[in-house]
């Protein structure tokens, strides 16, 4: 399925994004290049105080590499509900708005059921979607952490035309 939403879900005008968190990472100073000028040493402080740890928190649109990205010191519902609904308030309003409705006769409810329903083809667990739903825009993979299925969560995508599409706990078949 989410192959099929890489593949296919750009062409039908769907856009597609990838949801992940990485973390804890320890804050502390990691070998690598640095930017200070050349010819000059780098100085580095006698001692270091341990701040914790941080976590990143990204949305990802592979279709154009863009990424959308805030490092936090915990990721909980809390704190990950709030950012990821103002990433998605904002890429909504970079999409084309849903087409119009053809003239008569409109299109068919089930027409547009079966949509978001293809997107579960295949699935033993199904989510259950609303009954009425808005003309489907965007699609986010996401992994199966229980946060991410929260009801108030999946009602808010749904109603803005998001379905959600979970990674696989394990391989197929």
């Amino acid at each position: 399925m989410i192959e099929r939403a890489y593949r296919e879900g750009e062409k039908m005008g769907i856009s597609v994004w990838g949801l992940d968190q990485a973390g804890p990472l320890q804050t502390i100073p990691y070998p690598g290049s640095s930017w200070e000028p050349q010819g000059k040493p780098v100085c580095q402080p006698h001692q270091h105080l341990r701040n914790g740890t941080a976590k990143l928190m990204s949305l990802f649109h592979p279709a154009t590499g863009k990424v959308r990205a805030k490092g936090v010191r915990s990721c909980t519902n809390a704190v990950l509900h709030p950012w990821l609904k103002e990433q998605l308030r904002a890429i909504l309003r970079t999409l084309p708005p849903p087409p119009p409705p053809p003239p008569p006769p409109p299109p068919s409810p089930g027409k547009n059921r079966a949509m978001w329903e293809s997107w579960q083809e295949g699935l033993t667990v199904r989510i259950t979607l609303p009954e009425e739903l808005p003309p489907l825009r965007m699609l986010v993979v996401l992994d199966n952490l229980t946060g991410h299925k929260s009801p108030e969560l999946l009602l808010w995508m749904f109603a803005r035309g998001i379905m959600v599409l979970y990674t696989p706990l394990g391989p197929p078949g």
